[in-house]
Order: structure tokens, then sequence, then C-alpha cells
């Protein structure tokens, strides 16, 4: 989350889809407003997972499919269609009450009929709460009352009736009215602004397929078994595997849809569409080709993802494109273009390295500290079973970045894991092994109770040096298990937020691998199968990993993380493992808290960042907002003129400049709304803004380096492995 937003932005909720339902679809063009029904395969499918989950021992902790767990199922589903309760009511829920008791049957048998009863009410109902919307459009509404819009309707009953569910929409809408008032727009176009957003939203269900809605609801049965376990469709599965991969075989162009429309917001570095010169950001495409003469099939008003699946293709092969050129209104003419496919590598989401310059201050010499940057645990699993000299992996990376950082002369790295929910449990141990010369990284106990270590076997390290890792909430999973290495080891500083405390480990598993099926049919299943320990013998479950220095808390673990999840595994802890102490930092604490207590006293940009944390978290425990013109106007204003006073003082302090500083206002609009042009630029300028985490974790370390090497005693406690005073070398 960037908390720099203004709090009112980050709290207005506009009328959403189920994510769940939204995720994905096939590739069969463009949906029909029907009710979705079963299918054979899903019939199959059902079962195979019902085998995996509940009547095997594939699962690290399983649960009997019976009254209790259908019951579980049956509330997870409708969390998934409506979580907010903003279109069933107590007497919808009352009619879907038989189906309590008959999930578990359907789910076994594969007569799969319940849940798509239940899907068909939803979708009615959708319909009805929509056009009650736009009706609501027609009329003026009143802002200087002291009505307010209580957006977080999770613990909230259903709603009795329909004229019930009317107050909630009706302040919903008015929310969007005075969100895009406050913008400036004037009625006529926020009319038309809404009534087409909520138009959209309605054709977005009518969208919704018989396999969206299959893996909603089996992903409310894997949700019952376990937080982390999940059925992926075929789709799904081949999307998950991209994005581990970071590899895909298709044109190289990012696309968002827009209105009917599919358009480019960012044409891929170095991929065949740029290479080819013609497409840009902006162009809209209206029809896919195979080939070099296959027919053109028209995709407007299809789902972005169906239009992606006739874009992506085998490698050489040729796709033709139709489009209209950005510089033409909607009305233009159109051109053609044929590109050949390549895998495209997504490098956005690889690791990145930056180097912070720390002045020369109080005596203290400059410090020139290097970051990485890890989005995820990434590896290209089936390029390392082709080629093992060759694939795609974050520690592969890591370590020609370390290579140049020694060649740079840097004094030392941060790795920072902020965000990174995790990935390849293999890069995690792989990633721990270029900072420790050989040893165990994590145990892994299986449901049976067998504990192995996945342990560093490789000689050598890739980065001997002062080391911290940065994290927050977001840093899951694999991230805890690297981070909760280097911690043990006393390998370097944890600094940063306490982690989500993921605890387990998933596998996929294919289930199109029994029946042998030339193509995928039935999909994968993200299965836990194991809970990892630290090499201390702790578990990071539910508590995870606790920070050295700690900064101030920007999401409260009883809103996010593992400890949310009321079927989580409870913490435990086993046996630890004999591994190499390389430092004991606890001695050296003090000073440095001491020493970044003093300093972020002074730092302009870290107290904004603590005042807008404070701000957040306070805003959001009221779980409303207010719908008085007045008061919301004042508090806008009031954001305003802290935006300006604060981008004047690091004009006078010589600080490098907030680029969003002068938009960073609420506008009211959702992201298929804006200009996609102006929108990916403003993205990319957000990764510019000031980072006083970032650079206060760098200036820890280099207090840590300082302190060391001036003093000998104390570095003799803190690094009894070192082979000098104040290095960090094995």
């Amino acid at each position: 989350m960037n908390l720099k937003t203004p709090v009112i932005a980050l709290l207005a909720v506009a009328l959403v889809a189920p994510l769940a339902l939204l995720a994905r679809a096939d590739a069969e063009g463009i949906a029909t407003n029907v009710v979705a029904a079963p299918t054979a395969d899903q019939s199959t499918t059902s079962k195979l997972v019902y085998g995996l989950l509940s009547d095997s021992r594939y699962a690290y902790r399983p649960r009997a499919l019976d009254d209790t767990l259908s019951e579980d199922v049956f509330k997870r589903y409708l969390e998934a269609l409506d979580g907010g309760k903003q279109y069933f009511t107590a007497a919808d829920i009352e009619t879907f009450g038989p189906y309590k008791t008959e999930m578990d049957d359907a789910i076994r048998s594969g007569e799969l009929a319940p849940a798509y009863d239940i899907f068909a009410v939803y979708k009615q109902r959708v319909g009805e709460r929509v056009a009650y919307a736009r009706n609501l459009l027609k009329q003026e509404f009143d802002f200087t009352g002291d009505q307010r819009w209580e957006y977080d309707r999770e613990k909230a009953p259903w709603a009795a009736n329909a004229k019930e569910l009317d107050e909630v929409w009706k302040k919903s809408v008015m929310n969007d009215w005075l969100r895009l008032k406050l913008a400036g727009k004037q009625p006529a176009d926020i009319r038309k602004t809404l009534d087409k957003r909520y138009a959209t939203y309605l054709r977005s269900v009518d969208e919704l397929k018989s396999e969206d809605v299959f893996q909603t609801f089996l992903n409310g049965y894997s949700g019952a078994i376990d937080p982390h376990t999940d059925y992926f469709t075929p789709k799904t599965a081949e999307n998950f595997n991209q994005s581990m991969s970071l590899s895909l075989e298709g044109i190289g162009a990012q696309l968002q849809r827009q209105d009917d429309l599919v358009v480019i917001r960012e044409i891929i570095a170095g991929g065949p569409a740029d290479l080819n010169g013609t497409l840009k950001a902006g162009d809209r495409i209206v029809a896919v080709g195979q080939g070099k003469s296959g027919p053109m099939t028209d995709v407007i008003g299809w789902r972005i993802d169906d239009v992606v699946s006739q874009i992506r293709g085998k490698k050489d092969t040729q796709v033709r494109l139709e489009y209209i050129p950005a510089e033409s209104g909607v009305d233009g003419k159109h051109a053609q273009v044929t590109i050949t496919r390549q895998k495209v590598k997504l490098e956005e989401q690889a690791a990145k390295a930056e180097t912070i310059t720390l002045p020369a201050v109080n005596g203290q010499p400059e410090r020139r500290i290097g970051v990485i940057k890890l989005p995820a645990f990434y590896q290209d699993f089936e390029g390392r079973r082709k080629n093992p000299d060759d694939y795609t992996s974050a520690t592969r990376d890591i370590a020609r970045l370390l290579a140049q950082f020694k060649v740079d002369g840097i004094d030392g790295v941060v790795m920072d894991l902020r965000n990174n929910g995790g990935g390849s449990l293999d890069e995690a141990v792989e990633l721990t092994g270029l900072f420790i010369d050989k040893g165990p990284v994590v145990q892994v106990r299986e449901s049976g109770g067998r504990v192995t270590v996945n342990a560093d076997r490789t000689p050598g390290v890739a980065w001997d040096g002062p080391l911290a890792v940065l994290t927050n909430r977001g840093s899951a999973s694999a991230s805890e298990i690297f981070a909760g290495a280097i911690q043990d080891y006393g390998r370097g500083l944890v600094i940063g937020e306490t982690t989500f405390g993921k605890g387990t480990v998933q596998n996929l598993v294919d289930l199109d691998r029994w029946p042998a099926n030339e193509a995928a049919r039935f999909g994968q299943v993200k299965l836990t199968i194991a809970q990892f320990f630290r090499v201390a013998g702790g578990s990071t479950q539910h508590k995870g990993v606790v920070p050295d220095i700690a900064f101030p808390v920007s999401v409260d673990a009883t809103e996010y993380g593992e400890s949310t999840y009321e079927n989580a595994l409870p913490w435990t802890r086993i046996a630890a493992l004999p591994h190499t102490q390389y430092g004991n930092f606890a001695p050296l604490l003090p000073r440095l808290e001491a020493l970044h207590a003093t300093r972020i006293a002074n730092d302009k940009e870290f107290q904004w960042w603590s005042e807008d944390v404070a701000q957040f978290r306070a805003e959001n425990a009221k779980k409303y907002v207010s719908l008085n013109e007045a008061e919301r106007r004042a508090e806008r204003d009031k954001q305003e003129a802290q935006r300006k006073q604060r981008q004047a003082e690091r004009k006078t302090l010589g600080l490098a400049l907030d680029p969003l500083a002068e938009d960073s206002a609420d506008d009211g609009l959702g992201a298929s709304e804006r200009d996609i042009l102006k929108d990916a630029a403003r993205e990319k300028l957000a990764e510019k803004r000031p980072d006083p985490l970032l650079r206060e974790s760098a200036a820890i370390l280099a207090d840590a380096i300082e302190v060391l090497g001036e003093d000998k005693k104390l570095s003799a406690q803190v690094l009894p492995e070192s082979t000098l005073p104040g290095s960090w070398a094995q």
C-alpha cells in the first residue's frame, strides 16, 4: 500500500466484482448472458479434488468431508460471492439453508447443482442492485447531513430485505458521486461516469462462465481445508506457472480493457512487439488472426483474458492484430500488423539493484550501500529441467548483481523483501546459500511427522560482507525462510516489520496426470503438504520473523497476515539444528537503536511516513467515511495543503522531490476509467517517490559497519567468526 495516498482515497470502495470470480476465464470468446452450468469435466475434477483433500494422505492437514465441513464450504462460497453482503438478503440465505449440508455430497459425487443454483440467484441479485444504483443517478443527493457510509460489512448481518439493501446501496452510490464531485466533476459528467461504471460491472458478472463459478466453489472447499490450498483451472494454472518462471510465449505487450476494447498499456522492452516497432501504448486491438492467413476474429467486447489467450501462442508462430492507432479516435482507420511470437521475459518482476550513497557525516566516511529488490522467489522449473545450466532464477540473477557490487566496491547490501509473497522453496534455500558457507537453511515436516532438512551444500559465498534484510507484513513464505535463516545464522540484520507468518509449504498437483490427458482438462491443486521450521527450531507460522530493528507497523496483525485466518495452523517448534553462528547482534542493537532514533528525529521523510501510517490506521479503524461534503472537502483541502507544504520543505532542505506531489488527490475514478497512457506514466513515477524506509535501512547497516569497525571489543562479541574487526566475512 502507498501510505502517502490520501486516506479518503484509500478508503473509497467502488463496486467491485468478486475477485475470485473475475480472476480468469477460458478462451472461448465473448460470454453470453446465460446462467452458468456445470460440465462433465468439472464433475470429474470435483471428485479428483475430493480425493486429494479429504480421502488421501497428500494433504498436510486433511479434513473429512462431512456435514461440518459442508457448512464451512457453504459459508466460504457465500463470502466469495458476496463478502460485502451487498446482494443477498436474509431471505435468500434462508432459502439456501438446505444446501448447508449438501455441499459435501455435491463435491464428493460431482453433482454440482447447489453451487450453480446459488450463483444463479447471485447473478439475478446483481442485476437488481445495479438497476437500482443506475436509477438513483436520476436524482439529486444531499451531502449536508451527518450520513456516513459504512463500507466494511464483513461482520454485518445479512440485510433483512431489499429495502435495507436499498439504503446500503444508496450510501455507496452517494460516496461514488461525492468522490467525483470533490475531484471537480460536474453533475452531468458524474452521472455519465457512474452509469457507465455500474453497467460495466453488470457486464463483468454477466460474462462469468461456468469455469469461473466452478473455481470459486472449489476454492470454498480448498480454503476450508487450509488457507493456502487452492484449486486452479487449466488456464489459471498456466498463468501461475508463467508468473513463477517470469516468462511467457507471446508478443510482449501489457494489455488493459477499457470499455469494449482491449488497449495496449505498455510494450515490454525487448519483446517481439518492441522489436517489430509498429504497435505502441494506447493502440486499441479490435481483431486477432492466427498465422499469416487465418481469419480475423473480432474481439470487441471480449473479456481481456479471452483476448490474451488469442494473442499468446507457441514460440515462432505468427499472430495478426487489427488495431486502431492511439492517435486516432475510436472510429479511426484500422491498421494491421503481423508479429512472430517469442519467449518474453517479464523483467519487471525480476531482481533489480540500485546503490544508495550515504554522505560523510560526523567524521564518518561516505558509505555506498547496494540494494537488491526482489519481488518474488521465481524460478523457471521447466527451463531448469530442460537446461540446468541456463534458466531463469532469482538466485542466479542475484548472484550476478552481487558480483557487480563487489566490482563496484559496495560497503554493504540490503535485501529488500517488502511485499515479497514468496515463491519457490528451492530458491529460498539457494539464495540463502549465497550468504552462508554450507549448512541447513530450513526444516520441513511432512504430514506423517517426518522431518527433512533443506540445506545449502555449495561451498563458498557470493557475498561475505555486511548484510541487512528489509521486511514488512507483506513478506511471506519463502521471504520468511530466507530472513529467518539469515537471522538464525547471525549473518545479517533484519529490519522493518514483522513478516506475514506463513509457515507452510505448498506443491502443485496436476490433476491431468492420472487420466493422462493429452490436453489440460482438470487443472491443478496448490496443496499444502508440509510445514517449515527455522534452523533454530521455531516456526514462522503465525509469529512471522520479528525484526532486529523495528519500524512503525503499517498494518495491524489483526487485519492482515496468517493470524487473520481462522483455520491457520498454530505456532509450534521442533528441535534446533546445529549451525554456524556467524554473529550475535544483540550486544550491538542498543547502539543501533539509539543512532536510528537520533537520525529519524531529524529525517523529514521518515517522520512524514510515520505520520501517514498513524493517520491511515486511525481512519481505517473507523470502517466508514462521512457523506458530508463540507467534512470531506475540508479533509481533502487539508491533505492538499499538507502535500504542498511537504514539497516546499523538500525544496528548502534540498531533498529529492516527490514526483507525484501534484497528482496525489483522489480523482474518484477506477483504473479502467483513467487515461491509460497517463495512468501508466503515473505508475512509473510512483516508483521514483522518496523511500525513507529503504534509505533508513541502508543508514542502519552503515551504522553497524562503522560501530563494529571502531569498537574491536564489541566486534569480537558480535562477529566471533569474522576474520578481521568490523568485517562480516566468514
